[in-house]
């Protein structure tokens, strides 16, 4: 987007950006009711990049209960704090907040009142690229800290004194280091100081609200990489996850390049819409354990953490394509066929990772897909439920029920996993009457 600089600090918008006719209808209704009106936040930003956005958000002169009496459909998101949301006739909601000013901070909580000032609420913003106002109607920005300037500079500063602004609300640690990675900033060297010591800060963060600036890094950037990158160089990774901090400097594969690195290759490799592979890929090498942990800790919902630790557990590659076919069987019995497809996109971007890097013999993603496609469309006896006899069958045919019924189905699906033409109803009864017989004899020393 051109802009031309103007008188007052403000700035003309040559090209309009791609807004929503609602935004245009809400600064229209506000300001036609006497209440000046102006976009602000992630859009104007994104819009300044050129990026598209639908995160449209206001702030206004007009009260809360006057923003209600604008419009027909409203809800009270946060009416305390100056925020109704308005609903357009598409049933999007945009939150529509009073200019404000802070009266007092502590971390992640603010007192705040209203003010009739545009500037007073700007000054109370985390950077300067998000202290940028614009007016849908006039074509006009307003920049009092000079946010387009560091936009074009590529640098990422706060709005005011850095270390303010952090102790403000530490979360702001996690989202510079989203804005400086998604965007390609260089952080000004007060900021990151001050970013750097508020890292002995962070543990007073909700366990959600790192977990939603997490998911955010892999969801909204191409290369998240950037981002957790700055975390390691930062202590941020130190302080909110521990887990993935041993990955630094420490070499498990044969790629050129430690565990951290290939995992952000790995991440990268994987496509924006699946933030949980991409996370997959972090932790795959920290391990089932390290991963369960942070799962738990960040308090990822329960379907979340065990699609992710089913994922980890399954292991840092897929089985050799070369493999005898009984161990792929074993392999599918332990992972799950359910999730061979979200695996095969691991195992692809794993692949252009390590042919990028030179790796002498990269994963073989295709092969080994293929190969335990093949197995499956044998339809194979995976699992206990799979087999020809039940627990029922072995009552049947004389067998006494108990803790032993189980090791015994257990030894049948592992012959039957070495061969599958053992899975039928009476080969299956006479290996279970031998395995029987195994688990009544004494053990020796017993």
């Amino acid at each position: 987007m051109d802009v031309r600089v103007s008188a007052g600090g403000r700035r003309v918008i040559r090209r309009h950006p791609a807004a929503p006719p609602a935004v245009l209808w809400i600064t229209r209704t506000l300001e036609e009711a006497g209440f000046e009106t102006w976009a602000v936040g992630g859009a104007v930003r994104d819009a300044l990049l050129g990026v598209d956005s639908v995160d449209w958000d206001f702030t206004t002169r007009a009260r809360p209960e006057q923003v209600r009496r604008a419009f027909r459909r409203t809800v009270p998101i946060g009416i305390e704090h100056g925020t109704v949301g308005v609903l357009a006739r598409d049933g999007t909601m945009y939150e529509v907040t009073t200019f404000r000013r802070d009266v007092e901070t502590r971390g992640r909580h603010a007192t705040v009142e209203f003010t009739d000032r545009l500037e007073e609420d700007l000054a109370r913003r985390d950077f300067t690229i998000n202290a940028v106002a614009w007016h849908p109607l006039r074509d006009e920005l307003h920049d009092p800290f000079g946010g387009v300037e560091d936009l074009e500079r590529g640098v990422l500063r706060t709005v005011g004194r850095p270390a303010d602004r952090f102790a403000e609300d530490y979360l702001r640690v996690q989202r510079a280091l989203r804005f400086a990675g998604r965007f390609e900033l260089t952080v000004d060297p007060p900021t990151w100081t001050a970013l750097c010591r508020a890292t002995d800060q962070l543990g007073i963060l909700s366990p959600e609200r790192i977990r939603e600036e997490l998911i955010k890094v892999l969801a909204l950037d191409p290369r998240p990489g950037g981002a957790l990158s700055l975390y390691a160089a930062s202590g941020v990774l130190a302080a909110l996850l521990p887990e993935l901090e041993p990955l630094i400097r420490r070499r498990t594969r044969a790629a050129p390049v430690d565990d951290w690195t290939y995992a952000l290759l790995a991440g990268e490799a994987l496509p924006e819409r699946r933030p949980l592979l991409r996370l997959v890929a972090l932790l795959q090498a920290a391990g089932a354990r390290a991963a369960a942990q942070l799962l738990v800790r960040l308090r990822f919902s329960n379907a979340q953490a065990d699609a992710v630790a089913a994922l980890v557990a399954a292991g840092t590659g897929p089985p050799s394509p070369r493999a005898r076919p009984a161990e792929l069987r074993r392999w599918l019995a332990r992972v799950g066929p359910q999730r061979l497809t979200d695996l095969a996109r691991i195992w692809c971007a794993q692949e252009r990772v390590e042919r990028s890097l030179g790796v002498g013999v990269p994963v073989d993603a295709a092969g080994s897909w293929r190969a335990l496609r093949h197995e499956l469309r044998r339809r194979p006896a995976l699992a206990l439920v799979d087999l020809a006899v039940t627990g029922n069958d072995l009552i049947r045919s004389g067998l006494k029920p108990g803790p032993r019924f189980g090791r015994i189905l257990d030894g049948l699906l592992d012959r039957v996993l070495e061969d599958p033409a053992l899975n039928c109803r009476e080969t299956l009864l006479e290996l279970a009457s031998i395995l029987a017989g195994d688990a009544e004899r004494p053990r020796p020393g017993s």
